[in-house]
C-alpha cells in the first residue's frame, strides 16, 4: 500500500511540471495572437482548472466562437467566482452571442452580458476595461435590457477617476448618441491631447471625422497616427479599414492588410480572421 502511494505521488510530482508548461506554451501562443494553437494545447491535456479555463474561453472568443467561449468562461467564473477578470470576459462573450444570435434568444442573451459586467465592477470597480463595458452597455442598450444613456453618463465621473482620456472619449460617445457632433469631436481631441501617445485616441478622432464624411480631415489623422507609431498594426488596420470603407485605394487596402498578418500581433490587435474578412471585401 505505501509502495502504491509512493508511486502515485511520485507520478502527480512528475505531472505538474508538465501541466504547467502546457499552461506556459498555451499563454505564449495566445499572446502572439496564435489562438488556435493555444486552444490545441489547452484541449492536449486533461487537467483543467481554472487558469486554463479562462484562457481557453478567451482563445475561443478572438476568434469568433462564442459558443464555445462561453461554455469556458461559465465553468471558469463557477471555479473563481470572484474574479472580475473573468466575469468581464464571460460578459463579453454573451454579448457576442447576442449580437450574433437570432431575435428569440438575443435578448436573455443580452441581459446576462449585463449581469457580468455589473459583477465584473462590483468585484472590482478599479477594473478599467469592467466599467468601460458596462458604460457601452447601457449606452447601446434598450431600456428594456437595462440600458440607458442616464445610467451610461452616471459612470463618467468613475471612468475620470480611473483615466481622464477615456472619460473624454466616453463623452464624445455620449455627444454623437445625442446627435451633439460638434462636443463629440472637442471631447475626442480632448482625449488626444490628455494622451498624446496612445495611438488609439488618434485613431478614435479618424473614425469620427471618417463617419461625418470628412475623408480629407479623416487621412491626416490617421497620417498623424503613423507618424506617433510607425508600422503599429492599429494603424494599419484602421487606414485599410478606411480606405475600404471610403471605396479608395484598394491595392494600398490591400497591402496594409498584407502587412498587418505579418505583423507580430497581440490581444491587444483585433484578430487575423477580421483582417481576412476586410481582404475578403476587395477580393482577396
Amino acid at each position: 500500500m505505501k509502495l502504491r502511494l509512493a508511486l502515485w505521488l511520485a507520478c502527480l510530482l512528475l505531472a505538474a511540471p508538465l501541466v504547467a508548461s502546457d499552461l506556459d506554451r498555451a499563454r505564449a501562443f495566445f499572446d502572439r495572437a496564435e489562438y488556435r494553437q493555444a486552444i490545441a494545447v489547452l484541449n492536449s491535456t486533461e487537467v483543467r482548472g481554472a487558469d486554463e479555463l479562462f484562457l481557453l474561453g478567451r482563445a475561443h472568443y478572438q476568434l469568433g466562437d462564442y459558443k464555445k467561449a462561453v461554455e469556458a468562461l461559465q465553468k471558469a467564473a463557477e471555479a473563481r467566482p470572484g474574479d472580475a477578470a473573468v466575469w468581464l470576459w464571460l460578459g463579453r462573450a454573451w454579448g457576442r452571442r447576442a449580437e450574433t444570435s437570432n431575435m428569440l434568444v438575443a435578448p436573455s442573451y443580452a441581459a446576462k452580458a449585463r449581469q457580468c459586467f455589473e459583477k465584473a465592477v462590483a468585484l472590482d470597480p478599479a477594473n478599467k476595461e469592467a466599467v468601460n463595458d458596462l458604460f457601452v452597455y447601457y449606452l447601446e442598450a434598450p431600456g428594456f435590457l437595462g440600458g440607458g444613456i442616464d445610467k451610461a453618463q452616471a459612470l463618467v465621473d468613475k471612468i475620470r477617476a480611473l483615466d481622464p482620456a477615456e472619460a473624454e472619449f466616453a463623452l464624445a460617445q455620449l455627444a454623437e448618441k445625442k446627435k451633439e457632433y460638434d462636443r463629440a469631436e472637442a471631447h475626442l481631441r480632448r482625449a488626444v491631447e490628455l494622451a498624446p501617445r496612445q495611438v488609439g485616441r488618434v485613431i478614435d478622432l479618424a473614425r469620427f471625422l471618417a463617419r461625418r464624411s470628412r475623408v480629407q480631415e479623416a487621412d491626416r489623422v490617421l497620417e498623424q497616427a503613423e507618424k506617433i507609431a510607425p508600422g503599429s498594426p492599429k494603424v494599419l488596420l484602421a487606414r485599410a479599414e478606411f480606405y475600404i470603407q471610403t471605396r479608395r485605394n484598394p491595392e494600398e487596402a490591400r497591402r496594409l492588410i498584407e502587412q498587418y498578418l505579418q505583423s507580430p500581433l497581440t490581444p491587444e490587435d483585433p484578430p487575423r480572421e477580421e483582417a481576412l474578412k476586410l481582404l475578403g471585401k476587395i477580393g482577396g
